[in-house]
């Protein structure tokens, strides 16, 4: 028979911890401010329910907004379109300009890429005007 006796694992004791402290940890955690592990060592809770409060708490966010993830996905590619349409107005403009003054500006100051395109909407330009 074992004489030893078993003593009773030791649960550790945490403190409540009110809604906004909670809602200020997650804020610091997504914006890059601290880590889980940071914030469970320095506010004394575990990572376990520090992941769960992010959890919650993003769902909590998409019900307190009332966005689906479709209508976040639909303004997002209203937004590219937008961005697109303005890039493309900008491209015409500088494409513009070189033609008038003479002076390849987009080749001096863009990323190749975007000089590439504007090279060719100033062929297309010149084409069109003979």
């Amino acid at each position: 028979m074992d004489t030893k006796t078993k003593l009773p694992c030791r649960k550790k004791n945490y403190n409540k911890v009110g809604f906004e402290l909670k809602l200020f940890i997650i804020d610091q955690i997504h914006n890059g401010r601290i880590s889980v592990n940071y914030a469970a060592k320095k506010y004394d809770i575990s990572r376990a329910t520090i992941q769960y409060w992010i959890k919650k708490y993003s769902t909590f966010e998409q019900k307190k907004l009332g966005v689906s993830k479709q209508d976040e996905i639909k303004k997002l590619k209203e937004k590219i379109e937008e961005l697109e349409f303005v890039k493309d107005f900008q491209q015409d403009i500088i494409a513009d300009m070189e033609i008038i003054t003479g002076v390849d500006m987009s080749k001096k100051s863009l990323p190749k890429t975007l000089a590439e395109e504007i090279q060719k909407k100033k062929q297309n330009r010149l084409k069109e005007n003979g």
